[in-house]
């Protein structure tokens, strides 16, 4: 059985869907899952071309993205399955330059504003890391001088 049938089945992530606007066009989408930093679990919808920080953002996920997906920092860094991570494109040297700057590193570490939705992402699981390097997600307010 595929991976991400299997995924499905298991955790009964909703199938991909198309809309067709009034134009005639379809506007392709993809149903995955952040596996947040407590363990819990976000159930997304996706349109095809959007990063995967825009859509972690716009599911109110706990990612920062503090350079806003310009790759000048490494705060949106995300695990992926091993079947996606093979699947997807060599990250740049830049990419990997800055994942090594990461916190919780792992061999299918990725920044999430570097990958855009398509099929590969239906019915796949993304992990936020437990540690980042965003002090307020990390849950530690610094103190003014």
């Amino acid at each position: 059985m595929h991976i991400s049938k299997m995924i499905r089945s298991i955790f009964r992530i909703p199938r991909r869907f198309h809309v067709t606007r009034s134009n005639g066009s379809e506007i392709r989408t993809a149903a995955f899952r952040f596996i947040n930093r407590d363990g819990s679990v976000s159930d997304v919808v996706a349109r095809h071309g959007k990063t995967v920080l825009e859509v972690a953002h716009e599911n109110n996920i706990e990612i920062e993205g503090a350079c806003e997906g310009s790759l000048a920092c490494s705060t949106c860094h995300v695990i992926l399955t091993p079947d996606l991570f093979d699947r997807l494109e060599e990250p740049s040297e830049r990419e990997e330059d800055l994942l090594d700057l990461a916190p919780g590193l792992t061999d299918t570490s990725r920044l999430c504003c570097q990958l855009k939705v398509d099929e590969k992402y239906d019915g796949v699981e993304i992990k936020l890391p437990k540690v980042t390097l965003n002090f307020y997600v990390d849950g530690h307010v610094p103190k003014p001088h």
